[in-house]
C-alpha cells in the first residue's frame, strides 16, 4: 500500500486524539487537586498556561470549546482562586482570563504528572529510542499537518 506509513500514523493519532482518551488522561492528571480541577476544567488551565491571558472567546477557539462553556468552567476556577478576570488593556470593555499563581502551581503539578507518566511508559525503551522518538515527534508537530502554518 502506497500510504501505509501515513495510515499507520493517522490511526495512532486517531486513538490519541479521541475525546475518551483525553478525558481519561485529564482525570488522571487532575486527581486529588481540588474540587474545581477536573477533566472539564483542565483544558482551561492548560490553555491559559500555554497562551497567557485570553478572552473566553479566544481561549475557546484555542482549546476547542465555545465561549459559554469556557465562561462557565472559568467561573469554577475563579471561585477556587486558580483563575482571575482582568480588564483587557487593548479594550476596556473586554475581560481577560488569567491564571493566578495558584493556578500556575496546579498546571505545574499536572505537567510533572504527565512527564512522569510518559517517562514511566518509556522505561522499557532503549534511551536512544526514546530520545529519537521525542525528537521525531517534535519535528512532526512542528512540520507536519498540525503545524501552525498549515492552518
Amino acid at each position: 500500500m502506497k500510504n501505509s506509513t501515513g495510515h499507520d500514523i493517522a490511526d495512532a493519532l486517531g486513538l490519541l486524539l479521541r475525546r475518551s482518551t483525553r478525558a481519561r488522561l485529564y482525570t488522571q492528571l487532575t486527581e486529588g487537586l481540588g474540587e474545581a480541577v477536573d477533566g472539564l476544567t483542565y483544558p482551561i488551565l492548560s490553555g491559559l498556561a500555554r497562551t497567557g491571558a485570553r478572552s473566553a472567546a479566544d481561549l475557546g477557539r484555542e482549546i476547542g470549546l465555545d465561549r459559554t462553556t469556557v465562561t462557565r468552567r472559568a467561573d469554577r476556577l475563579e471561585q477556587a482562586g486558580l483563575l482571575q478576570r482582568q480588564p483587557d488593556p487593548a479594550d476596556g470593555r473586554a475581560t481577560l482570563l488569567a491564571l493566578t499563581e495558584q493556578g500556575h502551581d496546579i498546571v505545574s503539578v499536572t505537567r510533572e504528572r504527565l512527564a512522569a507518566g510518559i517517562e514511566s511508559s518509556l522505561a522499557t525503551w532503549p534511551q536512544a529510542d526514546a530520545q529519537a522518538f521525542a525528537r521525531q515527534l517534535r519535528r512532526f508537530v512542528d512540520e507536519g499537518p498540525f503545524a501552525a502554518e498549515h492552518h
